[in-house]
């Protein structure tokens, strides 16, 4: 049976700010794509931590953490995407604008039920394996592993997106941080990119974040004192930005990552919040790992993803366990 890769859109069309670390690195290595993702890190990058007025001094990068065995990648999504799908084999059809919209299993093959928003047809296609590797919101999960809420709210928002150029009054190469109690924006800088652009607040009310257009929301969270220059200019540019995210944290936690012949990968099954900096890494870890079990358990795909989820579990405890 023919592999599917089954999105809503191009790789790399958009991308915000991410961290690869040591678990990622080490798999994508061994995958082949750790030099096409690469790495936007440079020396002389440096953060600022600032405050409404503007005054700045002198801040700590996000790769920077204590204890780090050694320095993350630092990345944009889109490396990720565009990596992991230059080194795809000729054989993996991509399908675009495709979402499941059924899913049914049997002894010998899971039935899926798969509709192009874009061309507004659905095809039924039988499949050895279906891996849902379809993010926080998984469609997958909810499909195959029923209406039971797997998330865990962290009553927090984050607004993020690709800013076209530097923060004014910063250079290319230069982040800031603006943290004040239940509330922060950061922006974070690549070599050779202009830098991404995230807000962070604490809410008692998900749903009222969501009732109102996204810079409303987030201004609301930082009012009603005088934004400032600095805060202003970030406001603007998360409006006008033609792409951007808005979304609740939480986490997800779930009893098992299988189920028959369909198994969860990455945040759809073990989101340990975006906090943690962990989802891509964890994400490409579990990937290669499950194709490491499926080559050494040959015909025998229930014990393949039993081995797998055994050697995943301890990995993601101590995530979850440090949060």
């Amino acid at each position: 049976m023919q592999p599917l890769t089954a999105s809503g859109r191009p790789a790399g069309s958009s991308g915000y700010f991410i961290m690869l670390f040591g678990a990622g690195v080490t798999s994508a290595r061994r995958l082949g794509v750790l030099e096409a993702i690469g790495d936007r890190a440079h020396p002389e990058l440096a953060v600022y931590e600032v405050n409404r007025a503007g005054r700045r001094t002198p801040g700590m990068s996000p790769t920077e953490l204590p204890n780090l065995v050694s320095k993350p990648r630092q990345l944009l999504r889109g490396d990720v995407e565009q990596g992991l799908f230059s080194a795809l084999p000729d054989d993996v059809e991509i399908r675009y604008s495709t979402v499941p919209t059924r899913i049914t299993q049997d002894d010998s093959a899971a039935e899926v039920t798969l509709h192009d928003t874009a061309a507004d047809t659905t095809v039924t296609e039988r499949f050895d394996l279906v891996v849902g590797a379809d993010g926080l919101r998984s469609t997958v999960r909810r499909l195959v592993f029923g209406p039971e809420d797997y998330l865990r709210p962290l009553n927090y928002m984050v607004g993020a997106t690709a800013l076209d150029e530097p923060v004014a009054g910063f250079g290319l190469r230069e982040g800031l941080i603006l943290a004040e109690p239940r509330r922060s924006a950061w922006t974070f800088s690549f070599a050779g990119h202009a830098p991404s652009l995230m807000f962070s607040y604490r809410t008692d009310d998900i749903d009222a974040e969501f009732a109102r257009p996204p810079i409303e929301s987030i201004r609301a969270a930082f009012g009603p004192r005088p934004a400032g220059p600095v805060l202003e200019s970030l406001f603007t540019a998360f409006e006008q930005a033609p792409d951007h995210l808005f979304d609740s944290v939480h986490q997800v936690k779930m009893p098992s990552w299988h189920r028959g012949r369909v198994v969860l990968v990455g945040d759809a099954a073990w989101c340990v919040t975006l906090y943690a900096g962990m989802g891509a890494s964890s994400g490409i870890a579990g990937g290669e790992l499950l194709g490491t079990m499926l080559r050494r358990h040959p015909g025998d795909l229930p014990g393949a993803l039993r081995a797998w989820e055994t050697r995943m579990r301890p990995f993601l405890s101590i995530l979850f366990s440090s949060c």
